[in-house]
């Protein structure tokens, strides 16, 4: 077996004839749902957006988490070392 057909998977005249076949299968089965490769493409980019905007909100949300209960917890805790350290 040469290289090439090792590549393939096969001799590149049957490998042609089933990516051919396959093609047409799934060209068909995208055709039936009404999609096209490029509307594919932008709802792809389009979930990527959405995840990364949902993720920068979480992670903006939790930030002013953290800030609000810093405002209370790290004067508590600064008085409790001042008050701590005095025995």
């Amino acid at each position: 077996m040469s290289n090439l057909n090792r590549f393939l998977g096969g001799s590149p005249g049957s490998v042609l004839v089933k990516l051919i076949f396959l093609s047409l299968l799934v060209g068909a089965f995208m055709a039936f749902l009404d999609i096209t490769p490029l509307r594919l493409i932008e709802g792809v980019f389009n979930w990527i957006g959405s995840v990364l905007d949902l993720s920068l909100d979480t992670v903006k949300e939790v930030g002013l988490w953290v800030v609000y209960g810093a405002i209370i917890v790290v004067p508590l805790w600064f008085v409790s070392r001042l008050f701590g350290s005095r025995r």
